[in-house]
């Protein structure tokens, strides 16, 4: 359960605002898999930008936004106003919203609700915290190759050496992002609450009120409730809206009394997380960590933290496997961060995924049913069940996917490649229908490509990238693909109905993936049948091994070894 929602009871001034107990935090997921690459929906005055969008759909009749009329608006392409729907739909606080829920060919006429669709493009103007700088710059420098396998190229739009620290004390922690996403949101608190108020009819044009139902869509920004898995809606919190008779419809409120009490809160949540994070690092035992969930799985005892409300951290798995299933996991969330040459099986259904910093890996996750983000990682195969996902600054990796949208490329990629999705585990095809994912519908080769220049990112970019096109993926050669086989570890455990891949594979795929069977069948019969002498047979024994043993280093399917050396 969630924290109670309490007034406070101090009565020092008989007008105060009571502020709640509970701190209230800013919705992530948004903030990390909201934000677009596209130029024109950066807007240098948010509320002049977004006035004409409010203006033009205020009306009841109009409450919501399809993708034609918002690329008419905007100005922008019609793929992109179909991804702004696609993403603002992946991360809305409201399930029970038409579009999440709607088939993919139903996205477009659809549309958005206008205030989610504001409070969406307003924060794409929104800056994420910069990595902390590292103490030891040489350490840094050591950490990656002078000369990659890029042709010595290294990207000034990839701070991979920061990632390649492989520590996260130079990362910014959950507790440092929730400070730095709340500050934001004190910043442009009056801007946002102009946009979702509406005029008093009769009185003067400074008159803005709040309804109850435009205050509960803040709830696509903010929240309570603190370690349970149930969210408070807002209107319960708010002191103005708390009592109100579910059968009456709330009177509106003036918004400066929204905004008061929500600074108040705000500033309140700032001060408690501070309190924490400081108690923390002065090594004071009762400190308590806003990165409570995070721990580190490591080579000698892979192991995740977890937390209902954060994600599961798997974190720093070197030469080894890591394996979790749906029993295994208390989070919808899944975070790997800093993975090197190792294996990693998430088999679960989850709503968000992001992959960041991971090298020389294969990294299977089941079924996502909301976004995966995959980050600065090199040489990584990852396999891929989702709604969506979206690459960025990543280098010579191969994605294997089963995606119901397509595919989004951003940043600084260079030589990616996708193919089909290719494995499966007994309970994958249950995993797909409760998140939502339609096996029948694979866009994994439909792949939209935006923006090298990252525009929420703070850091400074060298002159004249900002007209480099971005980079798109090729397609995996038919004859360089593969089926992926899953281990049953959970052989006694397992209740799933999976026996093969769920996403049909495309003719040139199957054709190939035939003739490798039909080869190999032949190529077994014929050793079975070859006259040899035990000497030969040694021989020839010998001889496969070596361009198995070959084969599985320059495929990277030695890594599935690692799996086999931990049973």
């Amino acid at each position: 359960m969630a924290d109670p929602i309490e007034p406070s009871t101090s009565s020092s001034d008989p007008n105060s605002i009571p502020i709640p107990t509970a701190i209230l935090h800013p919705r992530r997921e948004p903030f990390e898999h909201g934000l677009l690459t596209i130029q024109k929906l950066i807007f240098n005055d948010p509320v002049q930008a977004l006035t004409p969008l409010k203006q033009k759909f205020a009306s009841p009749s109009t409450q919501r936004v399809d993708s034609a009329a918002l690329a008419e608006l905007l100005q922008i392409s019609f793929d992109h106003s179909r991804l702004v729907l696609e993403t603002l739909a992946s991360v809305l606080h409201s399930e029970p919203d038409p579009l999440v829920t709607a088939l993919p060919d139903d996205v477009d006429s659809i549309g958005a609700d206008l205030r989610d669709l504001i409070l969406f493009l307003y924060i794409q103007s929104y800056k994420r915290l910069l990595p902390r700088s590292h103490k030891d710059s040489a350490a840094v420098a050591d950490v990656w190759p002078s000369m990659s396998a890029f042709d010595g190229y290294l990207s000034a739009l990839s701070p991979l050496q920061l990632v390649r620290s492989n520590s996260r004390r130079f990362m910014p922690s959950q507790a440092d992002e929730e400070v730095h996403q709340l500050s934001y949101l004190q910043k442009h608190l009056a801007n946002i609450l102009s946009l979702l108020s509406e005029h008093v009819e009769g009185e003067s044009e400074e008159s803005l009120v709040l309804t109850m139902e435009g205050f509960e869509h803040l709830g696509f920004l903010i929240q309570f409730g603190d370690k349970g898995s149930e969210v408070v809606p807002l209107s319960q919190a708010a002191p103005f809206f708390a009592n109100s008779d579910p059968d009456m419809p709330a009177a509106p409120v003036p918004v400066s009394q929204v905004h008061d009490w929500l600074l108040q809160t705000i500033a309140s949540s700032l001060e408690s997380i501070t309190e924490k994070v400081s108690a923390k690092e002065n090594g004071s035992p009762s400190g308590s960590d806003q990165d409570v969930a995070m721990a580190d799985a490591t080579p000698s005892s892979a192991k995740a933290s977890l937390s209902a409300r954060s994600p599961c951290f798997v974190e720093g798995v070197s030469k080894s496997s890591y394996v979790k299933q749906a029993s295994d996991l208390n989070s919808s969330s899944v975070k790997v961060i800093n993975c090197h040459d190792s294996t990693i099986y998430i088999l679960a259904p989850l709503r968000y995924a992001i992959i960041y910093g991971c090298s020389d890996a294969t990294i299977v996750l089941g079924a996502v049913g909301k976004a995966v983000r995959v980050e600065h990682c090199e040489r990584v195969h990852v396999i891929i069940a989702a709604k969506r996902v979206c690459i960025a600054n990543c280098r010579e990796c191969v994605f294997f996917l089963g995606v119901n949208q397509r595919p989004l490329f951003v940043g600084d990629n260079h030589k990616l490649q996708v193919a089909p999705y290719n494995t499966y585990y007994s309970q994958l095809e249950e995993h797909l229908t409760e998140v939502g994912i339609v096996s029948t519908i694979n866009r994994w080769d439909e792949a939209l490509s935006i923006s090298v220049i990252d525009p929420h990112d703070s850091l400074s970019h060298p002159a004249g990238v900002s007209d480099a096109q971005p980079e798109s993926a090729t397609c995996l050669d038919p004859d360089q693909f593969t089926n992926f086989l899953i281990p049953n570890w959970f052989e006694n455990e397992s209740t799933g109905s999976t026996k093969d891949n769920p996403f049909p594979l495309p003719d040139a795929y199957m054709t190939s993936q035939q003739r490798n069977q039909k080869n190999l069948s032949e190529i077994k019969q014929m050793l079975r049948e070859a006259p040899l002498e035990e000497n030969r047979k040694r021989e020839l024994s010998s001889a496969l091994h070596v361009y198995f043993k070959d084969w599985l280093y320059a495929s990277g399917n030695i890594r599935q070894l690692y799996c086999l050396q931990g049973d």
